[in-house]
């Protein structure tokens, strides 16, 4: 049995603790001197990959001690946004000797870098004034370089600078420069920075209710293959969302849909907000969700009004309907979904006369304005519109008899002499062929697969171990921060 480890003080604590940090960030930094010296991009997703590792470890004192390491002269224009802190001057006096940097010029991307991790440290300090002008000084020094080995850095500083901005509501101060910034990436053939600038313009138009010029912005900007995961993803929601107030509904439900299946499960918020909009969107489309919709592991108390909403849509209980709409007023409104919820009435009522043209062969009209819960004084002649008008749609099928006021429902035929078993049939085999076709997309081969040629024992092995090596990084880099 192994012996207890001796008790270590506080301060000896803060002593480990802060080279152990800085080795960290030292050994981020040479993988972005290799990245740069190789032009080896995946070395610098890597190393930004392993920023959002320790971002929630980053301290003052480690952090100034490393900016000043990188930059030993022009330290002073990063660490000018830091807050320093009593408690870390200990550490920053015993790394101070050994953090001069013997480099003559500093790499821009080490420079960047240096941005970077000072404006994740102020985000998670909450510090969103100190982080504004941290992220205009790094966006201005920026877009004074053109260096491709900056693109993945750059479009985690921009997604930064966007959310400076979104933490202090002043988004709408930055739509100029995002533009400016989504042109350049264009010109300069930078397909991941293109892809981020336009997620975070079109988050930028979505925040203000703009959806038609983001509409407009989506349709005219050239996008290329997604390089990144959690860049479709987001970029499927706002595409969803794009058309559900469109009215264009299928194809919102599937770009919503998609979304909430490729996020990957540490997105756990992003899920959520998916879920919400697709539910809305499939009751607008008629249909009810499945139970187990709601039932997903941590959503059943993010998703319980619109559980309580599908169930009142279910029914066809217009009053239900309004109770729920009432109490869950203040949720549908932070999500942005109210006005969507408004659309929802015509479903329930048509819901509410399917059940009663099942349940009734003849029924009057004052029946069913008071199965309805219409209270107005013209109920009667609301409930005649409405009957006329679900007939119309093919909602029910069924007479209204006007001169003696009733509702007259036919018999119901075979369903299988209509369409509707081929239609079903057909969009099943096309949402199989779609998963397909994207699998044989998302395939990924060794260098130099097509080549015919023996190898021996030995470049096989090393093959294969780079194959795993190869896999392992794509799955890390699909559960990066989201």
């Amino acid at each position: 049995m192994k012996e207890a480890a001796p008790a270590v003080s506080s301060p000896d604590r803060k002593d480990q603790a802060g080279p152990s940090l800085l080795s960290h960030l030292k050994s981020i930094a040479a993988l972005v001197e290799k990245g740069v010296s190789t032009k080896e991009m995946r070395l610098m997703v890597r190393a930004v990959r392993n920023v959002m590792v320790i971002k929630r470890k980053l301290k003052p004192g480690s952090l100034a001690a490393f900016v000043k390491y990188v930059m030993s002269t022009d330290a002073d224009s990063v660490l000018q946004f830091v807050k320093k802190q009593e408690e870390d001057k200990v550490s920053m006096e015993v790394d101070m000797p050994s953090q001069v940097s013997n480099k003559p010029n500093v790499l821009p991307e080490l420079e960047i870098l240096c941005y970077l991790l000072v404006l994740i440290y102020l985000h998670d300090q909450k510090q969103y004034k100190q982080a504004k002008a941290c992220a205009d000084a790094g966006i201005k020094r920026l877009q004074q370089l053109n260096r491709r080995t900056l693109d993945v850095l750059a479009s985690r500083l921009y997604f930064y600078y966007s959310l400076s901005y979104e933490c202090i509501d002043s988004l709408a101060d930055i739509r100029g420069t995002l533009l400016s910034l989504h042109q350049t990436a264009t010109l300069r053939h930078d397909e991941l920075g293109q892809e981020t600038l336009l997620n975070l313009l079109l988050r930028n138009y979505l925040h203000y209710n703009l959806y038609d010029q983001a509409e407009k912005l989506r349709s005219k900007s050239q996008r290329a293959e997604s390089h990144a995961n959690q860049q479709l993803c987001r970029y499927l929601f706002y595409l969803g969302k794009i058309r559900t107030i469109q009215l264009e509904y299928t194809d919102a439900k599937d770009s919503l849909m998609q979304a909430a299946r490729k996020a990957p499960t540490i997105a756990h918020d992003f899920r959520i907000q998916c879920n919400k909009w697709a539910v809305i969107v499939r009751l607008l489309l008629g249909e009810i969700p499945e139970r187990t919709t709601f039932m997903q592991r941590g959503m059943k108390a993010a998703l319980r009004p619109y559980f309580e909403l599908t169930n009142a849509v279910r029914i066809g209980d217009l009053e239900l309907f309004k109770s729920v709409a009432d109490n869950f007023s203040p949720i549908f409104s932070r999500d942005k979904t109210h006005n969507l919820i408004v659309r929802l009435r015509h479903n329930v009522i048509r819901t509410g006369l399917r059940n009663i043209s099942i349940s009734y062969s003849r029924i009057s009209l004052a029946d069913v304005a008071a199965k309805l819960h219409l209270s107005s004084d013209s109920a009667v002649s609301d409930a005649e519109s409405m009957v006329a008008k679900a007939i119309r749609d093919g909602g029910i099928d069924a007479v209204i008899d006007h001169a003696r006021g009733f509702m007259q429902s036919r018999e119901t035929g075979d369903i299988y002499s209509t369409q509707e078993p081929q239609l079903a049939f057909h969009s099943r085999i096309a949402f199989c062929l779609n998963t397909y076709n994207d699998a044989v997309k998302a395939l990924r081969f060794p260098p130099n697969a097509h080549k015919k040629e023996l190898e021996s024992a030995e470049k096989r092995r090393e093959r294969q171990q780079q194959e795993q090596e190869l896999a392992k990084h794509i799955a890390e880099e699909e559960d990066d921060d989201f």
